[in-house]
């Protein structure tokens, strides 16, 4: 397995690789890796001949006053789950190398963006667009890895993907979670013990609703304030939102149709760590 820092390198090893007639495999990250990361790289390697990681902790997704200087690092650590997962090339450029002293060229969309983390960090998800059009770009895989964690983003990627005619598939992931249901993600290395057992309040909120669904509940409102309570009742919590919406155009609904695709997602303060979890309705 690779580790290179240049856009020149891997656009290097990509044509080696066409000329093989490879197929590419991408899965986006900010490095940090986790057993969520290692399923989107796993199945990616089912898939295609050959996989890149990036590893890049992106500046221009965090907003001000974000946790970018704090965001955990560790490439050593990253690399060998990515060679343990059977990549065969880990991307980590410095952010002079994704993006020149005077860049002055972004990615944004009018919509899908306007509810849940984009109303909340209304920058974040044109940082989002631009640096995984500029992988797309560098990679020209054919087919891209993101997790369902990321529930909104992964939305707003397949949009991009379909408005700006990029030639691959968009492949969703299962959320990957702790044997105590707590969804896997960098950030809960930010926690105390204390925060670290008062955060699985999110998953019990996410389980409560999913089951008040799959019982035949439809009405939105029901559903996400028996969450709220459950949320509420942690005194280290505090809620960002707990929503419910389209998955498709990410607008709020007040009621479940059905054969509509519906996204539930929550965002909750525990201490100063912002964590956030879902279930989608299909």
């Amino acid at each position: 397995m690779q580790i290179v820092k240049t856009v020149a390198e891997v656009r290097e090893a990509v044509r080696a690789w066409r000329a093989e007639g490879l197929t590419v495999g991408l899965v986006p990250t900010m490095g940090f890796l986790h057993e969520g990361h290692k399923s989107l790289i796993v199945r990616a390697v089912a898939e295609n001949d050959r996989v890149v990681v990036s590893d890049f902790v992106n500046p221009t997704q965090f907003g001000p006053n974000e946790d970018l200087e704090s965001y955990p690092r560790d490439l050593e650590r990253d690399a060998a789950l990515c060679e343990e997962a059977g990549a065969a090339l880990v991307f980590n450029p410095e952010p002079s190398e994704m993006y020149a002293p005077d860049a002055c060229t972004f990615v944004d969309m009018d919509a899908l963006t306007g509810e849940l983390c984009g109303k909340t960090r209304p920058t974040h998800f044109r940082g989002v667009c631009t640096v995984v059009s500029k992988l797309f770009n560098i990679v020209t895989p054919d087919a891209a890895y993101f997790g369902q964690k990321d529930a909104q983003q992964l939305a707003v990627i397949r949009r991009m993907v379909r408005d700006l005619n990029f030639g691959l598939r968009v492949v969703g992931c299962p959320i990957v979670r702790e044997e105590d249901g707590l969804a896997k993600s960098s950030r809960n290395t930010y926690l105390s013990a204390d925060e670290r057992q008062a955060a699985l309040c999110l998953s019990r909120a996410i389980f409560a609703g999913q089951k008040l669904v799959e019982d035949g509940e439809r009405d939105a409102a029901t559903v996400t304030e028996a969450m709220r309570a459950i949320i509420e009742a942690e005194p280290l919590a505090r809620i960002d939102y707990v929503k419910m919406v389209d998955f498709d155009n990410i607008e709020l609904i007040d009621h479940i149709a059905d054969g509509q695709p519906v996204l539930c997602a929550i965002a909750v303060y525990i201490g100063k760590t912002r964590l956030i979890d879902n279930f989608i309705v299909e």
